[in-house]
């Protein structure tokens, strides 16, 4: 009787741990709410507030730079290639949502817990991406060489946590 109890459990355990896994990016449109993509660049709802209105023109002033270690971090000016953390700190710069460039890990205790209603940010340790409108701005897992671009291919989040500016 007390293997049997062990392995119910173990398995209660296990079915938990399932629980605690961050869900994938997963683009779902949603009419009103959700940016449209053609091509590389984005346009935002009419409804959106304006601070959606600048990071995605932001976006899409970088979206198809390419990648560099480190890019994107010297300012909140233009740079020539970003690195995830630059290209998303560009964007909420140029959003008046942040200051000054910060680094992935700095993403994990930016702003509120949760998805936003307009603007997530998704950080782990070593890798941050911007969902806007419901498109995913990001470096990597995206179809195309590295580097700052839309998509709307789903992206696994394993070890990232969920942030959103205040109010967004």
């Amino acid at each position: 009787m007390t293997m049997l109890r062990t392995a119910a459990l173990a398995a209660l355990l296990l079915s938990f741990a399932g629980c605690a896994a961050p869900a994938p990016y997963v683009y779902r449109h949603i009419p009103g709410r959700t940016a449209e993509l053609h091509g590389e660049v984005a346009t935002a709802p009419a409804n959106a507030p304006p601070p959606i209105h600048a990071a995605i023109a932001a976006a899409n002033e970088i979206a198809g730079s390419p990648y560099r270690r480190g890019g994107g971090h010297n300012s909140a000016a233009r740079a020539d290639a970003y690195d995830c953390s630059g290209a998303a700190s560009f964007v909420l710069c140029a959003a008046g949502i942040l200051n000054e460039p910060m680094p992935s890990s700095t993403f994990r205790r930016f702003g509120e817990p949760g998805a936003g209603e307009w603007i997530s940010v998704v950080a782990r340790r070593d890798h941050v991406f911007l969902v806007i409108a419901g498109l995913r701005f990001d470096t990597g897992w995206t179809g195309a060489p590295h580097g700052p671009r839309w998509t709307t291919k789903t992206r696994p989040t394993n070890g990232s946590v969920t942030r959103h500016p205040h109010g967004l």
